[in-house]
């Protein structure tokens, strides 16, 4: 088989090499910052409104009451159509079996998702941001004083040599998922008579590049359970079902570990048995790419037992998983069945999604490898909209609700354009918000970024949203701005896409920003970036309160719950971290 160009995940021996050591409240040079106006400024935190509706019968939109909706056209043999938006050109796609044969699928019923904040009942952090609109990378609030940073624990990890690199720690996307189980799903899984009891136990599950699934103990730690060993690694983000059933959805990012090569697979482990039990092969022959990476991180529509993934293989699988648990007999399984999107527009030359799909009701919605925000119908699989940006768009898109109106934020990189002898050594990255039903713009910021073939310039993090304080503002970490080496920090006014804030960095970062909310009501933001620095700073300026400095590049996301973050970072190292 001939291998294609592995993308951008070459590493960062580049931006690594600056701390090797922790310092428990390191201090930055000053970063430049230019303000902006903030004409919406909250004068008062209030509680957003959210409703508790599951049933996807309810919850499903009619595609025909969208603004401005067409039907697609039919061109045979199961193959269908449609306008592109802006562009004159037309985005075609077909439904596929389990056996890859062509259907003509309509759903078996509505599959919807509900606001973000019925995603779960189980308290933490489940999936990659958290839940299906990628706005809750914390849980809970914190306990905020001197605001500070403090490692309480570190857990060593491995690496692996592939792609004519080194991979070590946890990568990019790489957040931790953060669980406060309930007792029965405990119980089930054996863990001990003091976790069982003690309510506030969480545990960490984080699957990462050595190829092992580390499952600690927050508060300390130590090892709730053995690794699970899988041999190759993973970069992206599992998803813990949101049942609160001991299931882990996690893909393989890569499938070499030194010599050995290996299948790619989506896997579904079983946190009883502490091993695999079922997934699928990346190498579908059904799909457009050869290539069969999963760096997106699942959602799981609770109410229907549908699990939502896309592949870099260009294939969008909707998975009937036929789940059973039953937390007596501590037993849990699954029986997939498959359906899955393949779509095609003119500019799909390296298909694939590399981030994660956000959800608003049955509309589904990712970024893919040729430059496409493409929107889709959980029940269907049909294509309901596609937004050309002008380049490789990885960062997961974040959704909010506004007077009832889905909006999206997302962001482009400077990588397609930079390729070649005539490539350009730079160019503009363009964020935007969109109108969820329709892909129409409501405004655009635009900011240039250096083209570097092995690590890409660029919106690489997904954006944070607002909250309380804040609400009115949304934060963009853009890498490779200026220089190949620095980055650029920024809170957008949400309503028009104007600067509140920007902050130059010395270091530029791939890892997705986070806010905290503080028992003393106000919001902290803390990001780290590829020198290994930690900032915890004030939203409202973008000045630093303090910086920790950590072991190597910090690629991946944090999560938070209550008082402690966790990352890893490339020291091979993963960091439990106090917000003191």
């Amino acid at each position: 088989m001939i291998r294609p160009v592995r993308r951008r995940r070459f590493v960062f021996q580049v931006a690594a090499a600056t701390a090797l050591a922790v310092g428990l409240s390191a201090c930055a040079s000053a970063d430049p910052i230019t303000p902006g106006s903030r004409p919406n400024q909250p004068t008062a935190s209030t509680t957003p409104t959210h409703s508790s509706q599951t049933d996807p019968a309810k919850l499903a939109v009619d595609l025909h009451s969208l603004p401005g909706w067409t039907d697609p056209v039919s061109d045979g043999a199961g193959t269908f159509s449609r306008s592109i938006l802006d562009d004159g050109g037309k985005a075609t796609w077909k439904v596929l079996d389990g056996a890859n044969k062509v259907v003509d699928y309509s759903g078996s019923g509505p599959v919807a998702f509900g606001d973000s904040s019925v995603y779960t009942k189980v308290p933490g952090v489940l999936t990659f941001r958290g839940n299906n609109y990628r706005d809750a990378p914390t849980y809970g609030t914190a306990d905020i004083k001197d605001k500070k940073l403090q490692v309480v624990w570190a857990r060593a990890t491995g690496d692996v040599y592939t792609e004519k690199s080194h991979w070590a720690g946890a990568g990019w996307t790489g957040q931790p998922l953060l669980v406060n189980w309930p007792k029965a799903t405990k119980q089930a899984m054996g863990l001990s008579q003091a976790q069982i009891d003690d309510a506030s136990f969480v545990e960490v599950v984080y699957p990462v590049v050595d190829g092992k699934v580390y499952r600690l103990d927050l508060a300390s730690g130590t090892d709730t359970k053995a690794p699970i060993e899988t041999g190759f690694g993973f970069k992206g983000t599992g998803s813990i079902d949101p049942r609160g059933y001991p299931l882990l959805y996690a893909g393989m990012g890569l499938d070499e570990n030194g010599s050995k090569l290996g299948e790619w697979r989506y896997r579904i482990f079983d946190l009883i048995q502490n091993k695999e039990v079922s997934g699928w092969s990346g190498s579908d022959p059904g799909a457009p790419r050869n290539w069969g990476a999963f760096d997106s991180s699942a959602l799981v529509n609770a109410a229907t037992d549908t699990l939502i993934e896309p592949g870099e293989n260009g294939l969008i699988y909707k998975v009937k998983l036929n789940t059973k648990f039953d937390a007596q007999a501590k037993t849990v399984s699954v029986n997939p069945e498959f359906h899955k999107l393949d779509y095609n527009t003119p500019v799909s030359s390296r298909h694939g999604i590399e981030s994660s799909a956000a959800a608003w009701r049955n509309l589904m919605y990712a970024g893919d490898n040729d430059g496409n925000i493409v929107c889709w119908d959980a029940t269907t699989l049909q294509v309901v909209w596609v937004r050309p940006t002008g380049d490789d768009t990885d960062a997961t898109i974040v959704l909010e609700t506004s007077g009832g109106v889905p909006y999206l934020y997302t962001g482009n990189e400077m990588d397609k354009r930079g390729e070649g002898a005539d490539g350009a050594k730079s160019g503009p990255v363009t964020i935007q918000k969109l109108d969820a039903r329709t892909g129409k713009q409501v405004w655009s910021y635009s900011i240039d970024a250096v083209y570097n073939e092995a690590v890409n310039g660029g919106l690489m993090a997904t954006p944070v949203l607002g909250t309380g304080e804040v609400s009115d503002l949304v934060f963009f970490n853009i890498a490779k701005t200026g220089s190949d080496k620095r980055g650029t920090l920024v809170a957008l006014n949400k309503e028009s896409g104007t600067v509140a804030w920007e902050r130059k960095l010395a270091s530029f970062g791939w890892s997705s920003p986070v806010l905290v909310t503080g028992d003393d009501g106000h919001t902290y933001g803390i990001v780290g970036d590829s020198s290994g620095l930690l900032h915890l700073f004030d939203p409202n300026k973008g000045v630093d309160f303090s910086t920790l400095q950590l072991s190597k590049n910090i690629e991946a996301t944090p999560a938070v719950y209550g008082n402690m973050l966790v990352v890893g970072t490339y020291a091979k190292l993963l960091y439990g971290i106090r917000i003191s």
